[in-house]
């Protein structure tokens, strides 16, 4: 088996859930552990992504959230979890690959779980990424006025359901000129199958409690950290990611021309460089 080659999705027993993660590259390499964004699974993190990571020396993980994917799921509208429970399964997959300190890359609403993870837990992560996320302070700008999101789809209707994730996918891209209908298309319907519950995918994280560290907030961090928002993100217009650079000690920020709310295979080649440099030295 090369290095970048995927190890292999499995079914990891961890805080009285099964969750779902998959592993890229050499186990020896500095660990980065992809947290996706809100009703996304794994491969939202898209499999190519993950080996080129890998073939730059990363050990790459990727995981389904609860109620995303292969993972559990609990009744639509009922998740009977918590961030703080979210972030805790980051950690039990830690220690379930054997890695003491991760390089933590965070998706959207999900920073949060970077938050919870660099204030509360700061001796298990080498260095935090924020992707498309923010502070979620007051006086940032509100969704763009052209972000118009579908109808919920008949979710009895697998084709349906399939359209819907497009079009929302298309209104996160703001606009971008690297939308690419048919990638997209491609992935929901392989998101949709696999799902064990696509009902509980698209409602139960909008419906969690955002509980927040213990022990202060994103002017707390002290881990290395780097910001990547795209300048097309119709949802958290950049200054979100601006008020992250600049609330976090230290933190840089990468700004993806041409990018929205996602990461499309256009700036992945500076993503990944970005990411390489960041995420520089071997595993303690």
């Amino acid at each position: 088996m090369t290095s970048h080659q995927s190890h292999g999705e499995r079914l990891l027993g961890i805080n009285g859930v099964e969750l779902c993660a998959e592993t890229f590259g050499d186990p020896a390499g500095p660990a980065i552990v992809l947290v996706a964004g809100s009703a996304a699974s794994m491969l939202w993190w898209d499999a190519d992504l993950c080996e080129q990571l890998a073939t730059r020396g990363r050990f790459v993980v990727r995981y389904d959230h609860r109620d995303t994917g292969r993972s559990t799921c609990y009744p639509p509208g009922q998740p009977a979890y918590s961030f703080t429970d979210l972030t805790l399964d980051v950690l039990g997959i830690q220690d379930a690959l054997g890695i003491e300190r991760a390089h933590v890359v965070c998706q959207s609403m999900f920073g949060g779980i970077g938050l919870i993870l660099g204030v509360d837990h700061p001796d298990r992560v080498a260095s935090l990424t924020f992707v498309s996320s923010s502070t979620g302070a007051d006086d940032l700008p509100s969704p763009s006025s052209d972000l118009a999101m579908p109808a919920e789809p008949d979710l009895s209707d697998a084709a349906a359901v399939v359209e819907y994730v497009v079009v929302g996918a298309r209104a996160y891209a703001g606009g971008s000129p690297y939308f690419d209908e048919a990638a997209i298309r491609a992935l929901a319907e392989r998101d949709v199958a696999r799902a064990r519950s696509y009902a509980s995918t698209l409602v139960n994280h909008y419906a969690i409690e955002f509980d927040g560290p213990a022990r202060g907030g994103f002017g707390d961090i002290a881990a290395p950290t780097l910001v990547v928002h795209g300048d097309h993100d119709p949802l958290l217009p950049l200054p979100h990611g601006e008020a992250l650079r600049d609330t976090i000690p230290g933190a840089e920020l990468l700004v993806l021309k041409g990018a929205g709310h996602d990461l499309p295979r256009a700036v992945w080649d500076d993503f990944v460089s970005a990411l390489v440099r960041h995420t520089e030295g071997g595993r303690p």
